[in-house]
């Protein structure tokens, strides 16, 4: 089974099980402050996990484009990914867990025709603040899983959130596919790494809420949750290993093996990065991310930079980076269209994250150059401080191997286990940093995040005003203490414009308009007069919320009743986000 043939056999079946389908989101969420990227199907639908209605109703299926950043230096291995594609259908207090147990065993069963002998599944073991789940256990008995092959697992395992310190969160059922290869020994199982037991879906069953005080209560509304990854699921089905081995790659493998005259780069690291990296990069530009030095954007400009050192490394000759990004237009301009679509600002945007990372590397090696030159030339024994083969890596994009090489070359070695412990506390220090940064609930619906949501309406339609229709969102982040939105527009902002913007939403927020929502669909929305930045984003019907005479966009929420609600607005910061992107940070008072 291919890839394509695997996206539309999952969506066939579910929609004749009464689910409505729902398009991909982009990977940049929109308003959620926790998370950088999309890193799961259920991220754009929060709101609706929390009970506010969707348009489609109350069975969805999808393929989301998901980026997870957490495994990007394991990425070069046979398995780990940063860009995924992940299938899933959700029941928005709907059917529970009998019916989406049964919903996946079918679907393994009789559309992928796994047999049961090769199908083993995990279920919650229970603690201190939720029983153990015998009621999932026991639907698969009834649906003729062995009670043998039927595991209890810990929280650690087969627990599903909150995604910060509170929101959702539930016991899940995992299933996993046995690989002819012998036990690893006396209770081998999903709990354990010896590949025998590969994970392949996992229905969340969302029925608590955790609050501050770290207490579990159930929640009114009961969710379904599920999540299976396409290139995994490929590799299975055409008994495979690993997604590099599939379709979904092997065009940019043939490209690559053209570019370097090496026959087979699937089999090293350094083709496989590359592979990856602008699979990656090549979505994200579609998406809307440019190389920048700050969030989404640098994220980008990382992945862009790796994929060129190791080009290197691999003997590419020259500008390659739109060569191999033609081929991912190609192979995924039909799935998603977007990619197509923007294939020239794809091509733009790599070409001159290239030819600026080339300068940088030039600039690298005059450093290179002034830092052995430090160390006299009668000392015997010539080595490069850990310390600062990491600073050539960290700054000016040097892999190891390349300060390695250009230091045998002068007669130098290298401190390598000192590069790896500066690499180790940077790798600590960035991971602690991320948790500071996102350790909030994957969605703050508080008063006061709707009331900034509602802000960033009201600044919107002021930007328009004052600097031009060509004025267009291009991502938002919003916590309980401010806003922060990220918009097109070329130039700095003058302190005259930036004064008639905050007093024009100043002014709509003084008139206590009201605030209306109304579905239609997206034909009708555009003909009101909404702007139309995520319009493909629930299908065919919308939500509208209008503002009285001064905003109408589709948008998917929260927001107040009334602007007066908001008190006053303040402009704090206007920057550069990226090429062409300016970004203000604000606040309410």
């Amino acid at each position: 089974m291919t890839a394509n043939e695997l996206r539309r056999t999952y969506i066939e079946f579910f929609k004749r099980h009464g689910h409505a389908e729902i398009k991909s989101a982009p990977l940049v969420p929109e308003n959620d402050p926790t998370c950088l990227f999309t890193t799961a199907g259920m991220h754009p639908l929060v709101p609706f996990l929390l009970g506010e209605k969707h348009p489609a109703g109350k069975r969805l299926v999808d393929v989301q484009k998901c980026l997870r950043t957490g495994d990007i230096d394991e990425v070069g291995d046979p398995f780990h990914l940063t860009f995924f594609e992940m299938l899933g259908n959700w029941s928005l207090g709907d059917y529970f867990k009998e019916e989406a147990i049964t919903l996946s065993f079918n679907f393994l069963t009789k559309e992928l025709g796994f047999p049961i002998s090769r199908l083993m599944v995990s279920c919650f073991a229970g603690d201190a603040d939720a029983p153990r789940d015998d009621e999932a256990a026991n639907i698969w008995k009834k649906l003729g899983i062995p009670e043998d092959r039927i595991v209890f697992l810990e929280k650690a395992h087969n627990w599903w959130g909150p995604a910060g310190q509170t929101g959702p969160c539930g016991p899940d059922t995992e299933m996993f596919v046995c690989f002819e290869r012998p036990d690893c020994g006396p209770g081998c199982g999903p709990a354990c790494n010896c590949g025998k037991w590969v994970e392949i879906w996992n229905d969340v069953f969302m029925q608590y809420n955790k609050t501050a005080e770290g207490k579990y209560e159930p929640l009114a509304q009961t969710n379904v949750d599920t999540g299976m990854g396409v290139e995994r699921v490929t590799a299975f089905m055409q008994g495979k290993r690993s997604a590099y081995e599939t379709e979904l790659f092997t065009g940019i493998f043939a490209k690559i093996a053209e570019l370097s005259g090496n026959p087979d780069p699937i089999a090293t690291r350094g083709g496989r990065i590359v592979a990856e990296h602008m699979r990656a990069s090549t979505f994200l530009i579609a998406d809307g991310v440019r190389p920048g030095n700050v969030d989404q954007g640098y994220v980008l400009r990382r992945l862009i930079r790796r994929a060129i050192r190791e080009a290197r490394q691999l003997n590419i000759p020259g500008m390659f980076t739109t060569k191999i990004a033609d081929v991912v237009i190609a192979e995924y301009g039909a799935v998603y269209p977007e990619v197509a679509a923007q294939a020239a600002v794809i091509r733009e945007e790599l070409s001159r994250e290239e030819e600026k990372f080339a300068a940088t590397l030039e600039h690298g090696i005059k450093e290179f150059d002034r830092l052995i030159g430090r160390i006299p030339a009668h000392i015997e024994h010539k080595v490069i401080s850990g310390k600062n083969a990491f600073f050539l890596y960290e700054t000016y994009g040097f892999p190891l191997e390349l300060t390695v090489e250009m230091a045998k070359e002068r007669g130098f070695k290298v401190d390598q286990a000192g590069f790896q412990d500066a690499y180790k506390k940077h790798q600590d220090l960035s991971r602690a940093g991320a948790e500071q940064k996102f350790k909030g609930g994957l969605a703050d619906h508080s008063d006061k995040t709707a009331n900034l949501h509602t802000a960033t309406h009201l600044l919107h339609a002021a930007l328009r005003q004052v600097l031009g229709g060509h004025v267009a969102q291009a991502g938002s982040n919003i916590t309980a203490e401010r806003l922060r939105f990220d918009f097109s527009h070329p130039d700095k902002m003058t302190p005259e414009q930036l004064a008639q913007v905050e007093a024009l939403v100043n002014d709509a927020i003084k008139r206590d308009l009201p605030i209306s929502c109304t579905e239609m669909t997206v034909d009708a929305a555009k003909a009101a007069g909404a702007i139309g930045l995520f319009g493909d984003k629930y299908g065919e019907t919308v939500k509208v919320y209008a503002m009285g005479d001064v905003s109408k966009e589709i948008c998917g929420g929260p927001h107040a009743e009334r602007t007066g609600q908001l008190g006053a607005f303040k402009i704090q910061k206007e920057e550069s986000s990226s090429r062409g992107v300016r970004r203000i940070k604000a606040v309410l008072g």
